[in-house]
């Protein structure tokens, strides 16, 4: 999990939840007295914990929803869930009470049955842009929180996926820090506050979880009287176990300015015989931060103040991994039900005893354990391997896995090795309590994870190479400088960083060459890396912006835009430069709040509308006219027109008519419901298993993201859109409803890429063919689409690719500037359209003839120009004679080079070390070292020579020992380059000669 308390300025305990106390739970409470001698001393396999039961009650909501259905998204966080009842909850009478599963469910069924709505995990891919994956539970209800979106309910309860990689390098190091983890929280919107909020905790950890309370410790914001008095007074927790704590532990702030306030902690103490004198909480071996209450009470000011907020708020946060440790007297959250099997997995793979294990064995078994959790349900979410972003995260700790694997010797079943895809299957298993959606999506997950981990395997290949010639270089150069070889911390976080080569290998192979290992260099640049990364989109903002001043008085847009394109509507607002103004003039840029428009806001991909606001006065004279180009959501649901005044002068409070342009919407709606249209052919020829990643919905085209780990064929582009174009010829009419998501869920309706849903949803559908839930505009009949192509594919990042395509008017301006072209090429050619290709690959085999030619003449001509200047090579060594040439050709290109210096080799006779140069094109240079075999044995090597030469002339290069080619930007700068070489040359190999 990574602790409760994130770094400073960051969510410090990610958190949750008030209302009136209620007596404590009749249910039977579960006595816990860890004693960890026997674990430590006897292993892990004398643990009593039960195993997963397949009937038990899945994580709350899933029960009471129904299971989300495989082709619904997993991005929804606002699905209508029913509190518990005992009609609703399976028999559990099997079930181990402190199994990590049935802990969730318990703390679901706790606050539900105190008026709590369960609603489902948000996605690990967060709608929020200032951070790059969930990383608390209260980030779904952000907007909430700022007042940015209306409360839905007054309280609510979530068992939430969590992904922090900040504390990586922890990871199986500490008994507590995760990648993923399960964040268990409560929530109060402006309901209930600190009294219930704490008198709730403590009820659900010692009545429902059965924790001694003189095991539990309490910290408290140290200003915070009125928290210290309800723990103490009211919930009766001795003075001395309650400790106040400074800003730095028990402040939660969302940055510099915004919500924020004191905060709480709950924690289990494992050694209270170490008695009350000089306790620190943060001693990790006596204690566990395990449950956080967040106050967020106040509002901080630009100049530091804080003013309470209209609406204060309960935030908390629950780790259902440090729990699970405790309630099954386990040493550390690992060997917890939740994780263990998947280390046991890992082990069994590897040939390995877990119980018989040596600390680091068992470290790296942990580190397997946690990471390939963080990237099953990952990838589930559509987050796959890239270079960027999130994809670069699941890419780092797919490749950490497998360094550790193979440093453990793990090994898979099949014929290629891979093993993440068995341990991956252990996650799977494990799944259904967490997220349903991993199941559904195993093959596509185990198919991404064998591709990734085979691919890096051949980049550890190349890391094993590239260790091969650092050796020998370190070598070498101790051999010169008569010292003891080693190799530098910088190589060594090359290998790591960028091949993936475990430290540990580096070390064993370097050792056995006799090569030692600068590893305090090497921490130097972890460090660097550490606090680059640590510094990288791991706090959630919570700042409120100017639109903060709107939101109390300007209420959601309502639109009209399905049934209409131009209506009467009231400016309520406007904005210049940011700012709140009351009229703009002509020609000033203007952002424009209506409390009803026809206009399409932004959203789903579709593109905003375009068209004009008209201000009239007597029905007949104009007096104002604005220009829309561009209309965005703000504030939840509030309309944001941004234009140009191009006639006259608006204020608020004026009247105007809101009118679209029709044909740009006519394109958008084409383009919009052919995209549905093509996400129902994607499925049908490459797979249900593919979903969207991304959408662009635009007037002159559409752009379509979706996940597949390959290119597509001809063959299966033209397929789709013998679809497309087959079910645009049905003409069939499009059904568009209003239902709620459960309804639409079992309905078996796709929700859009990264789009947040009410109770209520708009459910489009062309019968037979396609049913999504979407917001957008489209048309009524397919047949008004015309026709569609696709104009491109392409791979756009690892496990991604993009289609764009046209429709509609788009489609007919499409063909016909491609007619043209066509026209044009047949005119130059003076040949017919059904012959152009005949004559293009007959243009295109008489140019490569041509080149060729003039190649070979080139080619000549620097050989003879070589035969020419042979004469001016000289000797170097008495020992050893080498003759040495270094010399300009002119203007002869890289090919041409390579003969010449081919020409002398042989010429010159071994040994013999020949550097030319020359600048074929303006601001072009082209180099080549070529040295014989009696140079290179004596230690001279033409690839490493050639590049600082080249970096002379603004370049680089570099080759073989005995053969190598460069190039450069710099042509004024040859003469001095060709002259350092020349310098260079004779002084290293008159000492080597000699």
């Amino acid at each position: 999990m990574g602790g409760l308390k994130l770094p400073p300025q960051t969510l410090h305990g990610i958190h949750g939840g008030r209302r009136p106390f209620t007596a404590p739970s009749s249910k039977p409470a579960f006595t816990i007295q860890p004693n960890y001698s026997s674990s430590i001393s006897t292993g892990f396999t004398t643990r009593n914990v039960a195993l997963f039961s397949p009937s038990i009650f899945p994580c709350g909501y899933f029960i009471l929803e129904g299971a989300r259905e495989r082709r619904f998204g997993a991005r929804n966080t606002q699905a209508s869930v029913q509190p518990v009842t005992e009609e609703l909850v399976e028999d559990k009478t099997k079930e181990n009470p402190v199994s990590g599963d049935a802990i969730r469910r318990r703390f679901l069924e706790f606050y539900a049955a105190r008026s709590h709505k369960v609603l489902p995990s948000a996605s690990l891919v967060p709608d929020d842009p200032t951070v790059l994956l969930t990383i608390a539970g209260m980030l779904q209800f952000k907007p909430i929180f700022l007042g940015k979106a209306p409360r839905q309910v007054p309280r609510a309860t979530t068992a939430q996926k969590c992904i922090r990689t900040n504390d990586v390098e922890n990871v199986g190091r500490t008994t507590r820090h995760h990648t993923f983890f399960e964040m268990l929280g409560n929530f109060s919107f402006g309901d209930y506050f600190k009294k219930e909020a704490i008198q709730w905790a403590w009820e659900l950890s010692t009545k429902e979880f059965g924790l001694p309370a003189d095991r539990l410790w309490v910290s408290v914001y140290e200003d915070d009287d009125e928290a210290f008095e309800i723990w103490h007074d009211e919930v009766g927790v001795p003075v001395e176990r309650i400790k106040r704590m400074g800003e730095e532990d028990n402040f939660w702030t969302s940055g510099a300015t915004g919500p924020c306030g004191p905060c709480s902690e709950l924690y289990y103490d494992f050694h209270p015989e170490r008695g009350y004198k000089n306790t620190d909480l943060g001693d990790d071996s006596r204690f566990i931060e395990f449950y956080n209450l967040v106050f967020m009470q106040y509002n901080k000011m630009d100049d530091g103040s804080l003013e309470p907020l209209k609406q204060k708020n309960i935030d908390t946060g629950l780790g259902l991994e440090r729990l699970a440790r405790i309630l099954q007297k386990v040493p550390n959250n690992y060997e917890t039900d939740l994780i263990y099997p998947i280390i046991e997995k890992a082990a069994e793979l590897a040939n390995i005893s877990y119980a018989l294990a040596d600390d680091r064995t068992k470290m790296n078994l942990k580190i397997i354990g946690d990471h390939l959790r963080a990237i099953v349900y990952l990838i589930s979410d559509g987050v796959l391997p890239s270079n960027i972003g999130r994809g670069y995260v699941v890419r780092r700790l797919i490749r950490r896995a497998v360094r550790t694997g193979r440093l453990l010797g793990v090994k898979g079943g099949g014929e290629d090795g891979a093993f993440l895809p068995a341990i991956a299957e252990k996650v799977i298993e494990l799944s259904p309590h967490i997220d349903p959606d991993v199941k559904a999506r195993g093959h596509s997950i185990l198919d991404e994870l064998q591709r990734e981990e085979l691919r890096f395997v051949q980049t550890l290949e190349r890391g094993e190479k590239l260790l091969d010639q650092m050796l020998a270089e370190a070598l070498l150069n101790a051999q010169k400088s008569e010292t003891l070889p080693c190799l530098s911390g910088k190589d060594v976080f090359l290998l790591y960083d960028t091949f993936g080569f475990p430290v540990e290998i580096t070390t064993e192979v370097a050792e056995e060459r006799g090569v030692k290992i600068d590893m305090d260099g090497f921490e130097v640049e972890m460090e660097n890396q550490r606090r680059q990364s640590q510094a990288a989109h791991n706090v959630v903002k919570l700042a409120v912006e100017n639109g903060g001043d709107l939101a109390e008085n300007v209420h959601d847009t309502e639109f009209l835009g399905y049934d209409t394109l131009s209506a009467r509507a009231v400016v309520e607002s406007l904005m210049l430069n940011g700012k709140s103004v009351i009229q703009v003039s002509e020609g000033s840029e203007v952002e424009v709040l209506l409390n009803k428009t026809p206009f399409y806001a932004e959203s789903g991909g579709q593109i905003g509308d375009h068209g004009f606001l008209y201000v009239t006065q007597d029905q007949s004279k104009q007096t104002a006219v604005v220009e829309i180009k561009d209309v965005q959501k703000s504030l939840g649901s509030v309309f944001v027109h941004k234009g140009t005044i191009r006639e006259g002068v608006l204020e608020v409070g004026r009247e105007v008519e809101a009118a679209v342009d029709a044909k740009l919407r006519q394109r958008a709606k084409v383009h919009h419901t052919a995209t549905h249209l093509l996400q129902s052919a994607l499925k049908k020829v490459i797979g249900q298993e593919t979903s969207q990643a991304g959408s662009l919905v635009a007037f002159d085209r559409l752009r379509f993201d979706f996940n597949f780990h390959r290119p597509l064929h001809d063959s299966e582009l033209e397929e789709i859109e013998n679809l497309i174009n087959g079910w645009i010829g049905d003409g069939t009419l499009l059904q568009t409803k209003v239902m709620s998501l459960t309804d639409a869920k079992e309905a078996g309706a796709i929700a859009m890429f990264g789009e947040k849903y009410g109770e209520q949803v708009r459910v489009v559908e062309v019968p037979g063919v396609s049913m999504e839930l979407c917001g957008g505009t489209h048309v009524s009949n397919t047949s008004e689409i015309r026709a569609f192509k696709i104009i491109s594919e392409q791979g756009i990042a690892s496990g991604i690719r993009r289609i764009e395509a046209v429709a509609g008017e788009a489609f007919i301006e499409y063909i016909n500037a491609r007619d043209s072209q066509m026209k044009l090429l047949c005119s130059t050619l003076k040949v017919k359209a059904e012959v152009v290709t005949t004559r293009v690959d007959n243009l295109l085999e008489e140019l490569r003839t041509v080149r060729n030619e003039v190649s070979a003449l080139r080619a000549k001509a620097a050989v003879y120009k070589a035969s020419m200047i042979a004469s001016k090579a000289f000797s170097v060594g008495t020992s050893k004679t080498i003759r040495v040439l270094v010399e300009s050709m002119d203007d002869f290109d890289a090919d041409a080079l390579k003969s010449a210096a081919e020409y002398l080799m042989d010429t010159l006779q071994d040994p013999a070390a020949i550097i030319l140069g020359s600048c074929p094109d303006e601001g072009k240079v082209s180099l080549v070292a070529a040295f014989t075999p009696g140079v290179v044995d004596i230690g001279i090597q033409a690839g490493k020579f050639i590049g600082p030469i080249a970096k002379l002339c603004g370049g680089g290069g570099g080759g073989r020992p005995n053969f190598a080619q460069a190039g450069g930007r710099k042509p004024e700068n040859l003469t001095n380059a060709l002259e350092k070489a020349r310098t260079d040359l004779i002084l290293i190999l008159t000492e080597k000669a000699n």
